[in-house]
């Protein structure tokens, strides 16, 4: 019987790989339902080729444009996940790759029918992982993590305790500026944020990747998804981008995991449990004996990267990872619209931190999914706030 798959961002970097992996494979694999918020033209190219029983599509406009243009065909396409319908499918698969907070509560409502969750939407995680954890431990849903850091991380520590491990590394490219003087920061542009020189991805995490505000969210990501203390986490830089994780063991063992910066790796191995032959989807054919001469490691320079001291229990414990995802959202959208320089990302960040309202949206434990989003709005609010009265 073939195996149904949801894949919740379909358009997006995550998405396109995962339809890459799977159009192989297509007399296994039932792709049931996609989604994407406002990619016409892929949202159209998807529907006629992968021809899904199900496409969700957020942007009102855009589900007006599609559901006119494919009304004879066979595809329903809908406004909402909120659809009687869909909440009675089972899926064998859902990856759930939505950017940003928009993915919060179809990871956690197809999380309720799904035996096994891909998860590369960080903002699940960081903000509702304790809604989604109780709701995955309920329905028996498997969660495998295909960041390519915490999917190495979860290959890396399976069948260790918090008492085996000294500690856990994020790895880091260091991203376009690496070897940029600290005097240029000033005058970066949003063009040159998004180049990343060793992955391709969207715009937003691309920024990120130029902060090193990415590598801030997966040691939060990690400390929430892996029963490990947060003081085991440490971002070091390696501008390679072959190893994604190190564990040090207390029994003096170290272990890494390598790979190419393909994302189809993670991807494809959570898919098939690890049992794949990758080769022919890979671009690449590079020799690791090779590239094991030039890997390299390096301390973070926080003068640099700023970003990365703003690590604290209240970041990691409580709501105040949600400030930071919802304020770091905001001012990446006003780089990218040139409204705001990329030195000042760091700046408006702590000075809502320094806010006097910080602490009382920043101290709750287990938020409702309705009290995350009013702390992601006030969050919102106080950043544009602040940006304005700049």
């Amino acid at each position: 019987m073939k195996k149904k798959i949801a894949i919740l961002g379909s358009t997006g970097s995550i998405g396109t790989n995962s339809l890459n992996i799977l159009k192989n494979d297509l007399k296994n694999f039932d792709i049931v339902l996609l989604s994407s918020d406002s990619n016409y033209p892929h949202i159209i190219k998807q529907i006629k080729k992968y021809k899904p029983k199900y496409f969700v599509i957020n942007n009102l406009l855009v589900y007006k444009k599609i559901i006119k243009k494919f009304k004879k065909k066979k595809t329903k396409i809908l406004n909402t996940f909120n659809n009687i319908e869909l909440k009675r499918i089972k899926f064998d698969i859902t990856i759930s790759a939505i950017v940003g907070i928009a993915g919060l509560e179809p990871t956690i409502q197809f999380a309720k029918n799904s035996k096994k969750i891909l998860l590369a939407n960080k903002e699940t995680v960081i903000c509702g992982w304790h809604i989604l954890k109780n709701v995955c431990k309920k329905n028996y849903t498997s969660i495998i993590p295909v960041d390519s850091e915490h999917f190495s991380i979860n290959e890396l520590t399976k069948n260790y305790t918090n008492k085996d491990i000294q500690k856990i590394y994020i790895t880091g490219s260091g991203g376009p500026f690496l070897r940029k003087s600290i005097n240029e920061f000033k005058n970066i542009r949003a063009s040159e944020a998004i180049k990343h020189p060793k992955w391709q991805m969207g715009k937003k995490i691309s920024v990120d990747s130029s902060t090193m505000m990415n590598k801030v969210l997966e040691s939060i990501e990690a400390f929430k998804l892996f029963p490990f203390d947060e003081n085991k986490y440490e971002i070091v830089i390696h501008p390679q981008s072959l190893i994604h994780a190190i564990v040090f063991f207390k029994n003096g063992q170290t272990k890494l995991l390598y790979h190419e910066t393909d994302m189809k790796i993670p991807l494809a191995n959570a898919i098939y449990n690890n049992k794949i032959n990758i080769k022919n989807l890979l671009k690449s054919k590079s020799n690791f004996l090779k590239n094991i001469t030039t890997l390299s490691f390096e301390p973070v320079d926080k003068k640099k990267f700023p970003i990365v001291t703003l690590l604290s229990k209240n970041i990691y414990r409580n709501s105040g990872a949600i400030v930071l995802n919802a304020c770091n959202e905001v001012l990446v959208g006003e780089f990218l619209k040139k409204r705001i320089a990329f030195n000042s990302i760091y700046p408006c960040l702590k000075r809502v931190f320094r806010d006097k309202d910080f602490k009382k949206y920043a101290i709750k434990r287990s938020p409702s999914i309705k009290e995350i989003y009013k702390i992601d709005k006030w969050s919102r609010q106080k950043t544009l706030k602040i940006i304005k009265n700049k």
